[in-house]
């Protein structure tokens, strides 16, 4: 582990588009889920994933501090629970300890941690091991011990909610509405970090964007949704980012949950395993559409990794291997190259531009999602098939343009001629596939 001095601290961009570090630099939100991580690992698991997320160019690290899988009556692996009694007001010295030490050992490899104060199950009347705990009052008071506990970590990125929506039915047939207790959980945070720059989201339920309930909310930062595992392949999360991008006023916005590489298809109620699991081109379709629809980021995650699977615990929704064996899969390794390709070329000034499709874009898995550059000095395409696609070059600066195709598999490129930046023009990937980026750039 490097002796890394502090962090930059993430905040918005002046655009409302795009995060950026204190000092102005460009940051790609390249996520993983390690939600179970404060509650399943020890000391030497969490330097071994680190150690194994930062060599991967991963960003942040999503996870929680009172944790999905019982993680107020089960203890950590140091036999510790975070509550005295399960009252929020009363937390465990001991237990904490130990969550500073992790976030600490992840600014040590340059990563940031997303953290999750809580898992939604904790405060909502909904699906869940829970128990509910939570209520405005006793919120503020734990959003304010977490805030002055952690105002000089500059690592540490406020990810409020936990796979549960802000307003929504519960399980007695009740209406519920959440937003007061998210609120004052916000404002304990905000109140105990004091005047330090934050950056602040929530994390929704599948299918769900915070702009849902939250938008306007003066502590959301940044609009995250949850294009989830339960809708089948290629849930059209590019439309998911274009109405959020287009919303007034504007926020960032990414999918903080899309579908995880060796997730079961549709488990729920019951899975059939005909329908097989997600694997890494589902991944990379996911990723690359949404990132290209205008998203500031997006998290890749494992199904294995999220819950910190080993044989001898209790399996959720049939994973397929164990979390140690999960961290090289395909996919793991490729979406680093989705935030080379980004950080590439010129951050801030990038847009989504469908308009520079002149065929048809496609449906599910064959759509295909372009972004470019405002001043039109460069433009991506990803194509998840290998069929061609018919570019509109004079929507770009010319007077040529230099063609080149991208393999997210490897990062490596292939050259594909230059043009001049007029008319349109039909690029045919090269094979084998099945996925490629035609990128596009201005030259002499």
């Amino acid at each position: 582990m490097s002796n890394l001095s502090a962090l930059p601290r993430v905040t918005v961009h002046e655009s409302r588009r795009f995060l950026m570090t204190q000092h102005g630099d460009p940051f790609f939100w390249l996520g993983d889920t390690a939600w179970e991580l404060f509650h399943r690992l020890t000391r030497e698991d969490a330097n071994f994933y680190f150690a194994n997320r930062a060599a991967k160019r991963f960003t942040v690290i999503q996870a929680v501090a009172l944790a999905e899988c019982d993680g107020l009556n089960m203890p950590n692996r140091y036999g510790q629970r975070p509550f005295i009694n399960n009252d929020p007001t009363k937390p465990n010295e001991e237990y904490f300890r130990l969550v500073d030490e992790y976030i600490r050992m992840a600014a040590g490899y340059g990563l940031y941690i997303g953290l999750l104060p809580t898992w939604g199950d904790k405060t909502s009347h909904l699906w869940g091991a829970g128990p509910l705990v939570f209520n405005p009052d006793n919120a503020y008071v734990y959003g304010r011990f977490l805030g002055e506990r952690y105002r000089d970590q500059t690592n540490v990125i406020w990810i409020l909610g936990g796979d549960r929506p802000a307003v929504y039915q519960g399980r007695d047939g009740g209406q519920y509405d959440d937003r007061p207790l998210w609120s004052a959980l916000a404002r304990g945070v905000r109140e105990g970090v004091g005047g330090h720059p934050l950056l602040m989201t929530y994390h929704p339920s599948g299918g769900n964007s915070t702009s849902a309930w939250l938008h306007h909310e003066d502590w959301l930062d940044m609009n995250m949704m949850q294009s989830g595992h339960g809708g089948g392949h290629d849930v059209p999360v590019w439309e998911m980012i274009a109405h959020d991008y287009n919303l007034t006023p504007p926020k960032p916005t990414l999918d903080g949950e899309p579908n995880y590489e060796d997730h079961p298809v549709n488990p729920w109620p019951t899975w059939d395993p005909a329908l097989g699991y997600y694997r890494d081109h589902d991944v990379r379709k996911q990723c690359y559409r949404s990132v290209f629809a205008g998203a500031c980021g997006v998290t890749y995650g494992h199904h294995s990794i999220w819950q910190m699977y080993e044989t001898w615990r209790t399996p959720i929704n049939h994973p397929d291997r164990e979390w140690r064996a999960a961290l090289n899969r395909p996919g793991a390794s490729q979406v680093q190259y989705l935030r080379a390709l980004i950080e590439s070329r010129p951050y801030f000034s990038r847009i989504p531009d469908q308009e520079l499709l002149a065929s048809d874009p496609g449906q599910g898995g064959e759509h295909v999602q372009a972004t470019r550059d405002s001043a039109g000095r460069y433009a991506f395409i990803y194509l998840p098939t290998p069929k061609p696609v018919t570019v509109k070059l004079d929507r770009l600066a010319g007077p040529r343009l230099k063609a080149q195709w991208y393999d997210p598999r490897t990062g490596e490129w292939r050259e594909a001629g230059v043009f001049n930046a007029a008319g349109t023009v039909e690029f045919a990937p090269p094979q084998p596939g099945p996925d490629w980026v035609l990128v596009l750039d201005t030259t002499p």
